[in-house]
Order: structure tokens, then sequence, then C-alpha cells
């Protein structure tokens, strides 16, 4: 049977990651790496996880600036205040 095209949001894909994610927890591998990563927090490569997290994090705010480049939406990266 073809697979059919569920777009963004995919009910399927999310059911399989919920149930594949449920799995993992139940092994207890989740709880282990828990741990070992709390661990790490306390020497160098705590300093390391810190600083890409809050790398991450400052990615993740607000839409990505090289959207506005000219000719890849087209569209000006600050809306014209008199369209308000």
């Amino acid at each position: 049977m073809p697979q059919r095209n569920e777009g963004e949001g995919s009910r399927t894909a999310a059911s399989a990651h919920n149930r594949k994610t449920r799995a993992f927890v139940r092994t207890g591998r989740a709880r282990k790496a828990a741990k070992r990563s709390t661990a790490a927090l306390d020497t160098s490569e705590g300093t390391t996880m810190r600083e890409a997290e809050t790398k991450g994090e400052a990615a993740a705010r607000g839409e990505d600036p090289k959207l506005y480049k000219k000719g890849v939406l087209g569209r000006d990266p600050k809306p014209d205040p008199d369209l308000d």
C-alpha cells in the first residue's frame, strides 16, 4: 500500500516516535544516560555542555534571519509599521 502524505504534523510519525520513546524509557537506558550526564556537569565536559545548550537556545529563538535574505522568501525582515 502506498504511503499517503500526511504533511507537517504527521500522526503516523508522531505515533512511531512516541512508541519508540516509551520503549527506550522502559529499558532503563534513559535513567542511566541521565545519571551520566548529571555526573558530567561537574567536569570540564559540563562547561562544554552548558555552552552548547546556550548556543542552541539562542539559535532557537525567533525566526532564522537567513530567511530574510533577498530572494529567499522575498520579504522584508521588519514589518512595515504603516501596515498595522
